[in-house]
């Protein structure tokens, strides 16, 4: 098939290839209609595999985010109240000026001073240049605090880690062929549309595809079963299923003698776990916990693949990093990892060879070693004084791909931080969000239509490249060209800074990706083995799966995986009684998309799900507005009674704007600081609260 890149279509007309920045697993490949100048059609690229040219609803309204009457096109300069939104144009030079002027007085004040300087970014892209290149050369060079990224994924990530030796798994593509799914905490219809494709692929060939998750997804309606749960008990499951598989001798023992570590005391505490014990932990059906070890193990006997898809919701609680390697030593009891089409995929982005030395030049802090900070903590540290333990207190802030006034949790005491009159705050954005709200400047950034990118993905085993498809939108730059002029107006001389994007995208991969190809295909298939496990040979300090883990005990943790409740347990009898859960509104991603008009049509409103049973027992009802709250907060929304819901838990749709919601709040209100057990991540869907009619 000929590149679509650049093939006119008339006279005034082309097709330009690029990639889907957006924290989703699938990093679709995209091409980009411009019509004298102006992006007119974002569609999927039919010639990548994973994509097929299919995008979802979000993304396909691209044109319409990025020609939004809204978007910020100019740099603007505080003029109101901290929070108020009130701002007023100026050049980009004094802007730079300016905050140059402020991080040099800060950086100034003795020898660690520069640390009381912070960035602030996660996945608003998940571009290898303007998310995590120019930006780390300027904060290196600075000696600013370093950032623990750590809001979506580290628990689970660490996890994958301790027991695989990287965040790697199956091929995507090989799902189509499996005899069982194990869709593990995962709404795959709404966030990782292109995975359940292959998942129905299999079900048409006879697959059975169970779904496990607290909450009736759209995907559970479309899976042969649903075993819902209570948040934060998916390693007591995963604990059971290995007590069926023991005792009923569903297992691979030539797998596990061979290319398993730590089986023995596993199998110790396994047994521990009989389906009643589950049970009553978990708040399901004894029947439930055998049957689904019964299809697990039958898969084991008969020598079909069986694989699991887990995802990122389940870790987001106390001993989410101990559920996800319970979850992760599955596929080794019953050699799943012999199949193509078996064993486990949560993150493929291991799989990828990024020279993020060369991109982020960690040399340019010539010796220093800065604090970290954990942005899952940021509330509590924005407020903290300075202190031998902590270092300077927090002055400057810089701001960018992400928006944690409204992301971040316990958001009261994050509002509390920001609204701080001595910090100052630079947000580099695409719209007045939450956080821009607060800021001192607004530096208006490029989308992915206007620059240069390469990705890699944590679905899929393809490296990416977004190439602009229309000049930058009014003012706008790329993030990579502001950290270059604020290093310029620092006055910052090494070379490095210097380097443009073309330059940065190809030093991401070097030698590993070939660019040419990348430039004429949009997207390059990494090598290695179908079936990476098939005969061992983990990424692993012994080689082996390690249901037991030495660098764990040596740092004084249980080497092995287990069950740890939540940090707030769940008790009908407390104040608190409900369990409530955040998963992400279908038509938003995180809170990007949620000003798009046509998809917050489709969303309407900030909604709680809740169980009829549970709303009977209130005096609830279906549509009227009702508080949720907790010592941490109250969040106003409207309530929909639905079957979505369990008995006992609620689920508060995320993340809206705080500014759009009814009370100026969002559910992350609710949302505590509490961090996993693995990974220093945030524990959202470990929070309890009560509801109850407004007013």
């Amino acid at each position: 098939m000929n590149s679509p890149l650049s093939h006119p279509l008339e006279s005034s007309s082309t097709q330009v290839l690029g990639a889907c920045p957006h924290d989703c697993p699938d990093t679709c490949s995209i091409i980009t209609t411009v019509v004298d100048g102006v992006a007119t059609k974002v569609r999927g690229n039919p010639a990548h595999p994973n994509t097929d040219g299919v995008l979802c609803t979000k993304v396909l309204r691209y044109p319409e985010r990025t020609y939004h009457p809204e978007r910020i096109l100019q740099p603007l300069k505080r003029v109101g109240a901290k929070g108020s939104g009130r701002f007023e144009p100026v050049s980009w030079d004094l802007a730079l000026q300016d905050i140059a002027t402020r991080l040099k007085a800060i950086a100034a004040q003795g020898p660690d001073g520069a640390q009381a300087i912070l960035p602030y970014s996660y996945a608003g892209t998940m571009g290898l240049v303007q998310g995590e290149s120019m930006d780390r050369r300027f904060f290196h060079r600075l000696g600013a605090s370093l950032l623990n990224r750590t809001i979506c994924s580290s628990a689970g990530g660490e996890a994958l880690t301790q027991t695989l030796g990287a965040k790697i798994g199956m091929r995507v593509e090989f799902f189509a062929e499996s005899r069982l799914i194990l869709i593990w905490g995962s709404n795959s219809i709404a966030s990782n549309l292109h995975f359940w494709r292959y998942a129905q692929q299999a079900k048409r060939a006879g697959a059975k595809l169970i779904c496990i998750d607290p909450r009736k997804s759209e995907t559970a309606d479309k899976c042969d079963q649903h075993i819902a749960l209570l948040p934060g008990t998916d390693g007591a499951l995963a604990l059971g299923l290995m007590h069926e598989l023991i005792v009923h001798d569903w297992l691979d023992h030539d797998y596990l003698a061979q290319h398993t570590l730590g089986w023995e005391p596993l199998r110790e505490r396994a047994l521990s776990w009989p389906p009643e014990r589950v049970a009553s932990v978990c708040g399901i059906e004894v029947d439930q916990i055998r049957a689904l070890a019964k299809d697990y193990g039958a898969c084991a006997a008969s020598r079909q693949p069986a694989a699991i898809r887990l995802n990122y919701g389940m870790q987001r609680v106390h001993g989410g990093g101990n559920a996800v390697r319970l979850v992760a030593c599955l596929p080794a009891l019953i050699g799943a990892w012999r199949h193509r089409a078996g064993g486990l995929l949560l993150s493929s982005s291991g799989a990828f060879a990024v020279n993020r030395s060369a991109l982020q030049r960690p040399d340019l802090l010539a010796g220093r070693t800065p604090r970290t900070i954990n942005m899952s903590t940021l509330g509590d540290d924005l407020l903290r004084a300075a202190s031998p333990g902590f270092g300077p207190a927090i002055a400057a802030l810089v701001v960018y791909n992400s928006n944690p006034v409204a992301i971040a949790p316990d958001s009261a005491r994050v509002v509390q931080g920001f609204a701080r009159e001595d910090l100052f705050t630079v947000v580099l954005e695409h719209f007045q969000t939450d956080t821009a709200d607060y800021a001192d400047y607004i530096l208006p950034a490029t989308t992915q239509l206007e620059h240069w990118d390469v990705h890699a993905s944590y679905g899929h085993t393809d490296a990416m490249l977004n190439r602009p498809a229309i000049a930058p939108r009014g003012l706008a730059k790329p993030n990579s060209q502001i950290f270059r002029e604020l290093a310029n107006a620092m006055g910052f001389a090494e070379p490095c800074f210097a380097d443009d994007d073309q330059t940065l995208c190809r030093a991401a991969y070097g030698e590993a990706v070939d660019f040419e190809q990348l430039l004429t295909h949009g997207f390059v298939r990494l090598g290695g083995a179908e079936a990476p496990f098939a005969h061992g040979k983990f990424p692993t300090p012994s080689g082996k799966c390690e249901f037991f883990s030495e660098r764990l005990a040596a740092r004084g943790l249980d080497g092995l995986p287990d069950y740890l409740p939540n940090h707030e347990s769940f008790n009908a009898s407390t104040c608190y009684p409900l369990a409530m859960i955040s998963p992400p509104a279908r038509n938003f991603l995180n809170s990007s998309f949620v000003n798009v008009d046509s998809l917050r049509a489709i969303e309407g409103e900030p909604l709680l799900e809740m169980h009829p049973d549970d709303a009977a027992a209130r005096g609830l009802r279906n549509g009227q507005t009702v508080r949720v709250f907790n010592d941490r907060g109250v969040y106003c929304c409207k309530l929909q009674v639905s079957q979505r819901a369990r008995v006992g838990v609620v689920h508060g749709l995320s993340v809206w704007w705080r500014k759009l919601g009814l009370d100026g709040s969002n559910v992350n209100e609710l949302t505590s600081q509490a961090l996993t057990d693995l990974g220093q991540a945030p524990t959202f869907y470990d929070c309890l609260v009560q509801v109850q009619a407004q007013g």
